[in-house]
């Protein structure tokens, strides 16, 4: 008999490795791992191109590393807040002093009623705005006490003179006001007249006019500008003019 010869067992072909491609498990994988799933060549080696592909990734991942240090921004220093401008203190404004503001009537003196203390002020306020002395004032009001009582009146012989405020009347001819001023003599109209501010200013225009005034008796200051009949009966009354006067500047 012929000897049969056994079967040889089928032979595997060689494994070949096919370069520039390799086998790349599923997930993440280390190094080791792309070693174990690459193919090795038939010495037992991995290819050349299986390193250098291996190389290049371990490079990319430690350059990926490094740069994501990087990427963190450093914590800043803490910057201190810029202090802001303070305002600047605004100027302490001096109060203005208070003016004083006298009542529109004022409280009566000397043994006036309410209507002549009016008149009176009347004649002071005329008088300071004219910035005559205190002795100007004085003299007014004295004056305005002889010839009228401190009431502004019309005339009996004047009935124009009562178409206009009055507190009474006399009949000295056409005297009329506080100082029984006469329109006839230059003083004024009687529309004129018969307003105490008016009078007031003509009477101080005049005294103003008298050389010397400042140095007469008040008698004598009232009669340079009144050219009375009764030229001493001024005097009587200078003392409660000071006194209305001293109450009402």
């Amino acid at each position: 008999m012929g000897r049969h010869r056994a079967p040889e067992p089928a032979r595997r072909a060689p494994t070949r490795s096919v370069p520039g491609r390799i086998a790349v498990a599923t997930g993440v994988t280390c190094c080791l791992g792309l070693i174990g799933v690459a193919g090795v060549g038939e010495t037992g080696r991995p290819h050349v191109e299986v390193r250098e592909a291996l190389a290049d990734r371990a490079a990319t991942e430690q350059r990926a590393s490094r740069d994501f240090t990087r990427a963190v921004p450093p914590v800043a220093a803490a910057v201190p807040p810029t202090p802001s401008a303070s305002p600047s203190p605004t100027p302490t404004r001096k109060k203005a002093p208070k003016k004083v503001v006298r009542p529109k009537h004022p409280r009566p003196v000397a043994g006036l009623d309410q209507r002549q203390m009016d008149n009176a002020k009347a004649i002071v306020d005329v008088g300071r705005e004219m910035r005559l002395p205190r002795r100007a004032l004085v003299v007014a009001v004295a004056t305005a006490m002889q010839e009228s009582d401190l009431y502004n009146l019309a005339s009996d012989v004047l009935p124009e003179s009562f178409d206009y405020p009055h507190q009474g009347s006399g009949s000295d001819h056409d005297s009329i006001g506080l100082f029984q001023q006469r329109p006839s003599s230059g003083w004024g109209t009687v529309a004129e007249i018969m307003r105490p501010a008016y009078a007031a200013r003509a009477f101080f225009t005049a005294l103003a006019e008298v050389p010397g005034w400042e140095e007469m008796s008040v008698t004598a200051a009232a009669q340079a500008v009144q050219v009375s009949a009764f030229p001493d009966a001024y005097a009587k009354h200078e003392q409660r003019a000071a006194t209305v006067v001293a109450a009402l500047v």
